[in-house]
């Protein structure tokens, strides 16, 4: 591998950057306002620290609202973060 290939598949394009629609005058904007990665929530533990570290220890769930992320609550554990980000997840899986 070189010194600046993606991780993942080869044959599958990168998620870092969404597509834009030639055909849509606003596709340029709209791309902006995406979040980074498509991730629209995501949780951070209060003390700092790694994601993954000290699941006991509560976290601060954070929302994407189109510019940045603005907080939208907290949850008691890792556990209950992870079910709050899946909850949008399998909403946009069924909404689509």
């Amino acid at each position: 591998m070189g010194k600046h290939s993606r991780p993942g598949p080869p044959n599958q394009p990168s998620r870092a950057i969404p597509r834009a629609d030639d055909g849509d005058p606003l596709a340029a904007y709209e791309k902006r306002r995406r979040p980074p990665l498509d991730v629209w929530r995501r949780h951070r533990p209060l003390h700092g620290g790694g994601g993954h570290l000290r699941p006991d220890e509560p976290r601060a769930l954070e929302e994407w609202n189109g510019f940045s992320y603005e907080p939208a609550g907290t949850a008691a554990n890792l556990a209950e973060a992870q079910q709050w980000v899946a909850e949008q997840t399998s909403a946009d899986e069924s909404a689509a």
